[in-house]
């Protein structure tokens, strides 16, 4: 695929450093009396697959809601691509793909007639529309399944379109919140696949967040591990790893470290329910 030059190009995304991608000062956002995010200090350099990781309720959806431009910040802020999450947000919309843990793939549509919205949504030019899709269908391995309803994918092929919805327009960021959840191994070893390719081939960043310390270890090159809505360690895996003095130590070693006893940490009620629901509709 040809980046989309009319739509994502760099001569419309002021870059103040091509070495850095995303970048938050002090990034933070509260709920009443409530701090959800407090002080976020990210820098995520251009091509790089960051992973923000956290026990549930430390901050990391809301963090992505706040790149996302979908929840404005309460003090502080970010820039990506060069461009103000709050002051250009439409701008960082075009610059960024987003797959949320709900579903954003229409059931009772065709693979086909999903992307062919999402082409629409994204305003490319009705000339290059079927070339551009046929593209993406083909990358993802989805070229037979084209024409069949979303409603009879399999969980798998379900995350491979969301994707793809999402990189359509080839962002400069791509967002996956939870990428892997409620899939089976095979499934999930896909997905990890696809992530390296978006990277190698178009040198797209990807910033995820994963409960999956295997996943975060595979795929990411730098991590933060966010707790009680601040950041409290940031690194490669190795590095985090390493920081434990401890031999054949595992990032579920790290984990636990940093952030205290899972036990303690885990879900509530309605965080377990909706994990379920999610799993569930991608099982």
């Amino acid at each position: 695929m040809t980046r989309l030059t009319e739509s994502v190009g760099e001569s419309i995304f002021p870059i103040a450093n091509s070495s850095t991608i995303l970048e938050t000062h002090a990034l933070t956002r509260r709920f009443g009396k409530t701090c959800a995010v407090n002080n976020l200090n990210l820098t995520v350099p251009a091509g790089e697959v960051f992973g923000l990781l956290g026990p549930n309720g430390a901050g990391k959806s809301t963090a992505i809601k706040m790149l996302t431009t979908l929840l404005p910040p309460s003090a502080g802020g970010a820039t990506i691509a060069g461009l103000d999450i709050v002051r250009q947000a439409a701008r960082v919309r075009r610059a960024i793909g987003y797959v949320p843990q709900s579903l954003s793939a229409d059931g009772s549509l065709t693979g086909y007639e999903n992307l062919l919205i999402f082409a629409k949504l994204y305003d490319i030019p009705q000339k290059k529309r079927e070339n551009y899709i046929q593209e993406l269908l083909n990358f993802m391995g989805l070229q037979d399944a084209a024409h069949r309803l979303v409603q009879q994918y399999s969980g798998g092929m379900i995350r491979k379109l969301e994707i793809a919805q999402a990189i359509l327009h080839q962002p400069l960021v791509l967002f996956l919140d939870e990428p892997t959840v409620g899939l089976d191994p095979l499934a999930r070893s896909n997905v990890w696949e696809l992530v390296e390719r978006l990277r190698s081939n178009f040198g797209t960043t990807v910033f995820l967040t994963t409960h999956f310390m295997e996943e975060a270890d595979v795929l990411c090159d730098r991590i933060a591990i966010m707790h009680a809505s601040q950041i409290i360690v940031t690194g490669t895996p190795t590095e985090l790893k390493a920081s434990l003095n401890k031999e054949d130590a595992t990032l579920d070693d790290v984990f636990i470290h940093y952030t205290g006893d899972l036990l303690a940490s885990g879900a509530n009620y309605r965080e377990t329910s909706r994990i379920r629901r999610v799993a569930k509709r991608l099982g």
